[in-house]
């Protein structure tokens, strides 16, 4: 296993099947708060369904085609990154974040959501990466900018929500464009 470190005390490593009752603990620290912005197929609600989350993104691991890592902070879980695709071949990945409103406010993700660009661009080729976003989420989008990317544009009332359909806006970084965060 490895450990990337974000902070004095945060740390990035792979999130894995094993990990269902870390994972599910985060999620019942932070299921209000990022109810909003992810899929319901994200927010698990019991053990076996975290296990069957944190096992999608393992077997997308394995067709080299996503992943899920994890940010840890003084040995808690308290969010992640990950690749909801992930496309070697055309060169495009679409990246993804989670984290708890504790966590918030210190530049976790931005780090974390960097070090897995980073590697995708330098590593495995990517030219292109995506980040998929609610229209409303301020924070989302700020990591956004945070990461250098550009606002491709607005698909409008892409998604049904609770109280109407959502926009999501399309941000994207180039290969040549890409400069890590710092």
């Amino acid at each position: 296993m490895f450990a990337l470190p974000l902070t004095d005390t945060a740390e990035l490593r792979p999130l894995s099947p094993w990990h269902a009752e870390e994972f599910l603990a985060n999620l019942d620290r932070c299921r209000e708060h990022i109810s909003p912005w992810v899929g319901p197929s994200f927010v698990a609600t019991d053990l076996d369904s975290a296990r069957q989350v944190l096992q999608r993104y393992a077997d997308r691991w394995a067709r080299d085609d996503g992943g899920i890592w994890g940010i840890w902070d003084a040995g808690v879980l308290v969010g992640g990154v990950m690749f909801l695709s992930l496309d070697v071949a055309e060169g495009v990945c679409e990246a993804g974040c989670w984290l708890e409103p504790a966590a918030e406010g210190r530049g976790l993700v931005t780090r974390a959501a960097g070090r897995i660009i980073d590697w995708a661009i330098r590593d495995r080729g990517v030219h292109r990466v995506e980040w998929h976003t609610n229209a409303r989420n301020a924070r989302s989008i700020a990591v956004a900018r945070r990461l250098g990317m550009t606002l491709d544009g607005t698909l409008r009332q892409r998604y049904p929500g609770q109280s109407g359909r959502i926009d999501v806006e399309v941000w994207s970084v180039l290969a040549p464009e890409w400069r890590a965060p710092a």
